[in-house]
């Protein structure tokens, strides 16, 4: 199922070192591609494909690839950014050019709202639904805070938490995946129930 380590593999892993900013935004890669080997446990899939589109996925999202100005930033699209970027740099890098096109797909339905068509897409996608969860999923989303205009205040990232409880669970389509979500769910679910307690409606 997974291919020896490639040289690819250390020049997307370098690359993506080199670009992730904040640099905060590197740590979500290495963890994803970790949960994509969990969710994909027994499972026949290219795994190169996974790699990849794990790595690069979140390109657009980097300072110095996205806009900066807070109307571009608005209506940014990320995910065709990154299907944009992506072509070139794994063949740049060495990646077999036959599964460039698998690659772009995964990406483009990596999103909770997308639906994915392949077993590599759907791996993908499950596992960045996960990341949105549990003690993880609170510490990306609370970093946001004060750096990202949605979030100006503790209070505008709860909805955000509670709405993640809400859907993002059921959105799963793995076994696998929605077995590493129970643990997760239990975590977001008590942490919000504490801001609730102990905030007492004075958040801000």
């Amino acid at each position: 199922m997974i291919s020896e380590i490639e040289p690819w593999r250390t020049a997307v892993i370098e690359y993506i070192r080199r670009e992730a900013l904040p640099v905060d935004k590197f740590g979500h890669q290495p963890r994803l591609y970790a949960l994509t080997r969990e969710i994909g446990e027994g499972l026949t899939y290219d795994d190169d494909v996974v790699f990849a589109a794990t790595w690069l996925h979140d390109l657009g999202v980097f300072v110095g690839h996205r806009p900066e100005e807070p109307v571009a930033l608005a209506a940014w699209d990320n995910v065709a950014y990154a299907m944009e970027r992506s072509p070139a740099l794994l063949l740049e890098f060495g990646f077999p050019e036959a599964k460039v096109g698998a690659v772009i797909e995964a990406i483009r339905t990596h999103q909770a709202f997308k639906e994915p068509e392949s077993l590599e897409a759907t791996i993908l996608r499950d596992a960045d639904i996960l990341e949105q969860l549990g003690a993880v999923g609170i510490l990306r989303a609370v970093s946001k805070v004060g750096r990202d205009t949605r979030f100006a205040t503790f209070s505008s990232i709860v909805p955000y938490l509670r709405k993640a409880l809400e859907t993002l669970p059921g959105l799963l389509r793995l076994e696998s995946a929605k077995g590493l979500a129970v643990s997760r769910v239990a975590v977001l679910r008590e942490f919000l129930e504490g801001v609730e307690l102990e905030a007492g409606g004075e958040l801000d």
